[in-house]
């Protein structure tokens, strides 16, 4: 194994500079007030969790967990998402709190990547989980919530894809009479990759019907009607349920006024297998990936001996940031140049500025080594050198 490079990073861990920094934290703020208003409370788990509770129940793949261990010789890992952990803490810390709990956060996550070019393996997420609630009603509240945060965020063009994550196994395993064949399928869905499933569809033994029905499968997307079309294609009574589902939390959405940025989706495939109903993912113009997604998962809670339904979503705040195209936000900022023999006065001339609302740099003099380099990072700057009682600003 060679000694990284002194300027190396792990691999996909970032730096955030400061004017990325600043941009980030504007939109953080907007994001967490509108979620303030909705209800929901904010809330901060540790980074460091027991692999055998967390790590276990999160869903993420096992050599995508950053784990160590401590001095008892028990395996850590970092976080890999939120709702684990705040499973955890509705079992144990919040077991007195009565059904339903409205909880949030924003959070670091860590995901260990191979050597894939850019993706990142810490990232931040600001998210909601809305526990305890198993009606339709919750899951268009989570959605609505989502457009709506999005929007304070400033994204104006973006769609989310509402589909069914049982629908899809039921559909499938109705047709193939297994889970291992429709997992196959399962695979081509989630990549999205249409032309793998239907030519794999075409490969198999299926009479007509069968392959007519898993083909018809594929274009169950669109508005309201790809629900009718899915009513006409269920058959069990099991996938007929799911279809109902799906309906009945489109028609909440229509009462948020939301569903001109909804499209239906019924082959909708998460890769967080703890969901169980309805899921749904955002996205954004120009940008290849989901930079939102959630979902009901209601027997997750029941590892930590509390059952409950529960739902959620959470927001991947780096490719929000893509999607808004900012790069840079840096705020006004004056700064106060002084010499030794006045440095009593810059001081005070500090503490007023900033008692006003100015953010305000000082600097002795003797400490610079480029004046004009310095001072072009500023708006202002003002010179309290030589005699005292001459300031001068630029």
């Amino acid at each position: 194994m060679t000694k990284p490079f002194m300027f190396e990073k792990p691999i996909g861990m970032r730096d955030t500079l400061p004017s990325l920094y600043e941009a980030k934290k504007h939109v953080r703020e907007r994001i967490q007030e509108e979620i303030y208003h909705w209800g929901y409370q904010f809330l901060e788990t540790p980074t460091l969790e027991f692999y055998d509770t967390v790590g276990s129940a999160s869903a993420t793949l096992d050599q995508q967990l950053f784990k160590l261990l401590d001095q008892q010789g028990n395996t850590l890992v970092l976080r890999p998402d939120m709702t684990s952990p705040i499973a955890r803490v509705a079992a144990s810390r919040l077991k007195d709190v009565t059904y339903p709990l409205r909880l949030a956060y924003d959070s670091h996550l860590f995901r260990a990547q191979q050597r894939e070019g850019g993706r990142p393996a810490e990232f931040e997420q600001v998210g909601v989980e809305c526990i305890g609630d198993a009606s339709a009603s919750a899951d268009a509240e989570v959605i609505a919530l989502m457009v709506s945060v999005l929007q304070k965020a400033g994204l104006q063009t973006f769609r989310v894809a509402v589909g069914h994550v049982g629908f899809v196994t039921a559909y499938l395993q109705e047709i193939l009479g297994s889970k291992e064949r429709a997992s196959v399928l399962q695979r081509y869905l989630y990549e999205k990759n249409y032309v793998g499933f239907r030519n794999h569809v075409k490969q198999l033994p299926l009479s007509s019907i069968d392959e007519k029905r898993l083909l018809a499968m594929l274009d169950l997307r669109g508005g309201k009607e790809a629900i009718e079309q899915a009513h006409q294609l269920a058959q069990s009574k099991e996938t007929k349920a799911m279809v109902e589902e799906v309906q009945r939390v489109w028609e909440v959405l229509e009462d948020y006024d939301v569903t001109e940025y909804m499209t239906i989706d019924f082959n909708l495939v998460s890769h967080m297998s703890y969901y169980t109903g309805i899921v749904f993912e955002g996205f954004a113009d120009h940008l290849g990936f989901p930079l939102a997604s959630g979902g009901r998962y209601d027997e997750l809670l029941h590892k930590f001996d509390r059952p409950a339904a529960a739902t959620g979503f959470g927001i991947r705040l780096d490719r929000l940031m893509e999607s808004l195209k900012v790069t840079a936000n840096t705020k006004a900022m004056e700064c106060i140049i002084f010499s030794d023999e006045r440095r009593k006065e810059a001081i005070q001339l500090a503490k007023e500025k900033r008692e006003a609302g100015v953010y305000t740099v000082l600097q002795n003099f003797s400490g610079i080594e480029d004046v004009d380099a310095l001072t072009e990072r500023y708006d202002q700057v003002t010179y309290c050198i030589g005699k005292a009682g001459s300031v001068n600003s630029r």
